[in-house]
């Protein structure tokens, strides 16, 4: 029970703190900024330890441990979009660090799609784009695709805006404050990612259905288990409209990935 006690006071201490941080003001928040971005690795590092799994498998589901979990994906996810912000607004530092968390975000993207490549003739649709776009820019500049990034909230929107006019103004982004259903080019996206925090996305795969080509592909970003703490779970779809075709495992990452595709 020693190792069980422990696991769950780790989780409490990061609750502590992620709330700590959420609570601050701006202009303490940018003085405590790396302490931050070592909060964010250290629970990223603790996530993806196997004998932290072990651990998760025997602990019990009591509604109190149910809303620690919920606790705990919530306030990570609002601690990374401060990050994100942080960085989109520092980018002219030229010595700024990637975290470790960001690096783990970068090793997952060219793994996205598993063996269906995107190509210069793509059409790739991020859903929850953040302040700091760093997936739309990577596969934009890697595989020539005509990328776009959508998000609901109006700062990432405009910080993300802004880190595409740093860092890839030569490549074809455009990021708006918009849902799937305001897209007037869904019907040619190829692809789409699912950010692994957007808490709505299965309702958005749902209304997907009717509004995509027959042909799109669709990369949903999730976390089960252990990484359920920094993920929405992966849920059950209707097996009517969409099947599975992939479900892609990367075990030194926060999220996995699963791939639809339209029945």
């Amino acid at each position: 029970m020693k190792g069980i006690d422990l696991f769950l006071k780790k989780l409490n201490y990061f609750d502590k703190q992620f709330e700590l941080f959420i609570n601050q003001n701006n202009d303490h928040l940018l003085v405590a900024y790396s302490e931050l971005c070592e909060l964010i690795d250290d629970y990223s590092s603790f996530i993806i330890n196997f004998d932290n799994e072990k651990h998760w498998s025997n602990i019990s589901q009591s509604n109190e441990i149910i809303s620690l979990i919920e606790n705990l994906r919530t306030n990570s996810s609002v601690c990374v979009q401060i990050i994100e912000k942080y960085r989109a607004f520092v980018l002219e530092i030229e010595n700024e660090e990637v975290t470790d968390y960001f690096r783990n975000i970068e090793d997952c993207i060219e793994k996205q799609f598993g063996d269906v490549q995107i190509t210069s003739q793509s059409k790739v649709l991020l859903v929850g784009s953040g302040a700091f776009p760093i997936t739309l820019l990577m596969v934009a500049e890697r595989t020539g695709a005509q990328v776009f990034g959508i998000d609901i909230d109006d700062e990432a929107v405009q910080l993300g805006k802004h880190v595409v006019n740093q860092l890839g103004s030569h490549l074809s982004i455009q990021i708006d404050k918009k849902t799937v259903g305001e897209l007037t080019v869904i019907k040619q996206i190829s692809h789409i990612i699912f950010s692994s925090t957007v808490s709505s996305k299965y309702d958005i795969l749902e209304q997907l259905y009717d509004l995509t080509n027959k042909d799109v592909l669709i990369a949903m970003r999730y976390g089960n288990g252990l990484k359920s703490l920094f993920n929405y779970p992966k849920q059950k779809v209707d097996a009517t409209k969409w099947r599975i075709m992939e479900n892609i495992k990367h075990p030194q990452s926060v999220f996995d990935v699963i791939l639809y595709q339209k029945v």
